[in-house]
């Protein structure tokens, strides 16, 4: 991962795929079932981190907010 060296994922999920632990398991198959967008998320040096903050911190307002205001006092305090 540090080197983003993403053709070596496949070698490791085949690692991984004759062992017995049920959590190992369960991880390879999340990984295989979108393996094209992993193998970019590890080889590629873009991150969607920036984009994932502000989401978060909408969320978060939006959750403290909930049933006292509309969407003007929302808006009021994501702007400023």
């Amino acid at each position: 991962m540090e080197t983003r060296q993403g053709d070596g994922l496949q070698s490791w999920i085949d690692e991984v795929s004759g062992t017995k632990l049920k959590e190992l398991k369960s991880f390879e198959k999340g990984l295989l079932s979108d393996i094209t967008a992993v193998t970019n998320a590890v080889s590629l040096p873009w991150s969607n981190g920036q984009v994932e903050g502000q989401i978060n911190k909408l969320k978060t307002i939006k959750r403290q907010m909930y049933g006292r205001a509309g969407f003007n006092l929302l808006r009021m305090r994501l702007v400023l």
